[in-house]
């Protein structure tokens, strides 16, 4: 089975030619971080290969010695790929040591999954030093093309993808290797094995957690939740643990990338709901109830566009949803520096126009807000060309035209 050519290798080598700063690359178990940076690096060192190990144990002296002997330094600048180095305890202070010292000699990339994304968030001795890249499973735009999207526009041109293309990220998911093998048994024993790799290991081995068991009933819960509001209090009681656990729980699930949760967008909206999120897995091909693959489908996607852009300095991008006391309620907003940018509701067939799409729209003086149909067929027309009233657009041409 070949490996796919992804956006992200474009990403990197833009990165690599033009800054100096470290990527870091965080992402799910199994999205494909090793597979893509080795291809722009010989020079790897993962964490979790005994011999790699004691190098890098060594330290920064020892292994800048190794990689950046004469006959591997040449002509140009060295890149240098850590895999798994979160599981080090002192994984900062050595790649701050490399930085300092070596910063005009070689170039970093750092793989790993929810420690870099944590570390990102609350500050560190290695701000300024590196840039966060976060990768997604494969989607629509992304088989149509691996060129990093216009910065001035954000927005892609449509372009119809493959019905083969579509219907194996619909079927199989847009992790690389069921959706390469478009297999249905190998796609259910690798998304079994996957969850439980996720449990048994990765949860042991970066949180505190002990009651895996509960932790495991809580896993089954949410796979049949994805789309859904969060009740903490029902959640609790079903799994019988506390509150404060199931939030601690879901955090730990969006840090290791098994879901994520989607708050509710209340600026400029009387009598909004500000509490309760909104949880999706990030593996739609898992879930059997069509309504909630639609719309976890399109959310995956609109998550992967916002961290797309943001990672790349188009702006600050945000993915929230739309409800309020009266029980109204738009599936997504895209806030954009601030301000909603479009909303989407998602629905499978042709239906006339969602009366909340609308309501919403003129609450928030949003651009654009469309009615987005999975069955739908593409139609070549740009959806962002200019402001509009909601319009009912196929999928098709609406997630071409994302990251």
């Amino acid at each position: 089975m070949k490996s796919r050519v992804r956006i992200y290798e474009s990403i990197l080598k833009e990165h690599l030619s033009a800054h100096r700063q470290m990527a870091f690359v965080s992402g799910p178990r199994q999205v494909g971080q090793t597979t893509c940076c080795r291809t722009l690096s010989e020079n790897y060192l993962n964490w979790d290969n005994i011999d790699h190990r004691d190098q890098i144990l060594a330290g920064p002296k020892s292994i800048m010695e190794e990689w950046l002997s004469p006959a591997r330094l040449g002509n140009e600048t060295q890149i240098l790929l850590f895999d798994e180095l979160h599981k080090f305890p002192r994984w900062k202070q050595l790649l701050k040591g490399i930085f300092d010292t070596y910063r005009e000699q070689v170039r970093i990339l750092v793989t790993g999954s929810s420690r870099l994304d944590t570390y990102h968030r609350v500050g560190d001795s290695l701000m300024g030093r590196y840039f966060l890249y976060h990768m997604h499973p494969i989607t629509v735009a992304e088989t149509i093309t691996q060129d990093i999207p216009d910065p001035i526009k954000v927005i892609r041109a449509p372009n119809k993808p493959k019905a083969t293309e579509w219907n194996a990220l619909w079927q199989h998911g847009g992790f690389p290797e069921p959706f390469l093998k478009r297999d249905v048994r190998f796609s259910r024993r690798w998304q079994s094995l996957r969850t439980q790799q996720l449990l048994r290991e990765d949860v042991r081995e970066l949180t505190q957690i002990q009651q895996l068991d509960q932790l495991e009933m809580l896993v089954k819960l949410l796979a049949t939740r994805s789309g859904h509001q969060i009740v903490y209090s029902s959640l609790a009681r079903d799994v019988r643990v506390t509150v404060d656990t199931i939030r601690r729980w879901l955090t730990t699930l969006s840090s290791l990338h098994h879901g994520f949760l989607i708050k509710p967008w209340f600026k400029n909206i009387s009598r909004s709901l500000r509490k309760e999120p909104k949880w999706f897995l990030r593996d739609w091909a898992r879930i059997n109830d069509i309504g909630g693959r639609a719309e976890t489908f399109i959310a995956c996607h609109l998550l992967k566009a916002v961290e797309g852009w943001t990672d790349l300095g188009f702006g600050e991008f945000q993915l929230c949803y739309l409800r309020d006391k009266s029980q109204r309620e738009v599936d997504f907003v895209v806030i954009r520096d601030g301000s909603p940018w479009f909303l989407v509701e998602v629905k499978n067939k042709n239906e006339s126009i969602s009366p909340s799409l609308r309501c919403f729209q003129e609450q928030l003086n949003a651009p654009f807000a469309f009615q987005v149909v999975l069955e739908a067929d593409f139609v070549t027309a740009d959806c962002f060309a200019k402001p509009q009233p909601p319009i009912v657009l196929p999928a098709r041409t609406f997630l071409s035209q994302l990251f």
